[in-house]
């Protein structure tokens, strides 16, 4: 088989390798596509090597078939179509005897803490499968982890119907945040300054605005008639997105921290104190948020049209170039099967 490999020094390169036999409790995957999101793209930069030890195979955006079920897997069989929730809790430490393993103390994400998905098999233990609905297409179905992501964020932000909700950043995390706002009933506001981020995101049927030409605060305050949006999600990561995130809210508004600021940002806390404001961290999904994804993605009720391109796997190099162009790029899946780049279908 052959594997993306991460050697450091923005270099990505492919590497021969034996498929790893499944032990107990385990079942091989043959991968068949893996996405390519943000954090990948830190650790390309090295932003994040004080984690992630070079060479390691990255990648947690995946869908694919089992090729083999270890010793005393029961409840899957060959050939069947599944993602993983690449995470794995250490089960005793203070988060998860409180049932909150996602946010586990020792948490092991692979893809970032351990061998990742970007290659043609992959070797994972047996409960981190989730099933896909049937009639998902594999390359539709890479979308599941980070629709979970979107799911987990609506969920903590408690959104209701008729509420109004401003997302800050029109990458794919936040165009699926807002598409799934919408989904539940509120009136979503998305906040993009790319033009072509917005040109994508307004063919799903989302309103945006340009805080380059518009002041977000005053656009929202009119939007609302002086009384401010009930929840913002902040998944820009820039210093801007989080202070008009927290100057677009209503008296106990929530402000949901979805996006990983990679420096300590100021925050008015007078603002915090005077409308009683929420503030929601929000990282990554529990298991019933992939099985939510994986449903609404069957059901079409999430725009597939987010994958921009797909590229074969010895073309790893070139999808990492093409996400980071930012060139109104969204999702770059990698065809772990292919030899040959294609468009989506």
């Amino acid at each position: 088989m052959h594997q993306a490999t991460y050697t450091g020094q923005q270099t990505v390169l492919i590497q021969s390798a034996a498929p790893v036999p499944p032990a107990p409790g385990q079942v091989r995957i043959d991968v068949a596509y893996t996405g390519i999101c943000g954090t990948d793209l830190h650790i390309f930069h090295g932003a994040m090597d004080g984690r992630v030890t070079p060479p390691t195979v990255l990648g947690h955006e995946m869908a694919g078939r089992i090729a083999e079920v270890g010793h005393g897997v029961t409840g899957w069989a060959t050939g069947e179509a599944v993602t993983v929730m690449p995470t794995v809790s250490c089960g005793d430490c203070p988060a998860c005897a409180m049932g909150h393993t996602h946010v586990c103390h020792r948490l092991d994400f692979l893809g970032i803490d351990s061998t990742g998905a970007m290659q043609s098999s992959w070797t994972v233990p047996a409960d981190l499968l989730v099933r896909l609905p049937d009639g998902l297409r594999l390359d539709h179905a890479a979308l599941v982890e980070p629709t979970a992501v979107a799911v987990h964020d609506i969920r903590r932000a408690q959104l209701q119907p008729g509420e109004k909700a401003v997302v800050f950043g029109g990458g794919p995390i936040g165009v699926l945040i807002a598409t799934l706002a919408q989904h539940t009933g509120a009136d979503v506001l998305l906040v993009e300054p790319n033009p072509r981020r917005r040109a994508l995101a307004e063919r799903f049927a989302l309103t945006c605005t340009d805080p380059l030409t518009t002041d977000p605060s005053a656009e929202v305050a009119a939007w609302t008639d002086g009384e401010g949006a009930a929840v913002a999600f902040e998944v820009s990561g820039a210093a801007t997105g989080l202070t008009s995130a927290v100057d677009c809210l209503r008296v106990r508004g929530r402000l949901v921290v979805v996006a990983i600021h990679p420096v300590a940002r100021e925050v008015d806390l007078h603002r915090l104190l005077w409308r009683e404001l929420t503030v929601l961290g929000a990282r990554l999904y529990q298991r019933e948020d992939f099985e939510e994804a994986a449903r609404l993605l069957a059901a079409g009720d999430i725009p597939v049209d987010l994958i921009s391109t797909v590229e074969p796997l010895t073309r790893a190099d070139i999808a990492f170039a093409a996400l980071e162009s930012g060139d109104g790029v969204m999702k770059v899946l990698i065809d772990c099967r292919s030899t040959e780049g294609h468009e989506p279908a």
